[in-house]
């Protein structure tokens, strides 16, 4: 029996505005990462720049069987970090693998 699957995965890189530690930093970034969790049932988490005070690259993904749906998804998640206005995203990359297992 053969199975479908697709992985949606995507990389933001942010810029945190008025931020003077990285105490600061990690409070808002925080704050995304639970709202998506909590919005889309993703896996969402900071995956770069770590140690950068005002940026961070935070990566998610999700997965389906339905190639349109999830980059659709990928897409709304993207929307819905930038209308939160606690960082810009100055770059994104999506990647979305079909897999026949």
């Amino acid at each position: 029996m053969n199975c479908y699957m697709v992985v949606g995965v995507c990389q933001l890189r942010l810029l945190v505005h008025n931020v003077f530690s990285l105490k600061e930093k990690r409070s808002i970034l925080k704050k995304i990462i639970a709202r998506v969790h909590n919005k889309f049932s993703v896996s969402i988490a900071e995956v770069g720049d770590n140690d950068i005070r005002q940026r961070s690259v935070i990566g998610f993904c999700m997965i389906g069987n339905d190639r349109a749906f999830i980059n659709s998804c990928l897409d709304r998640i993207i929307n819905f970090i930038d209308n939160l206005y606690l960082a810009e995203i100055v770059d994104q990359q999506i990647e979305i693998i079909n897999l026949n297992l």
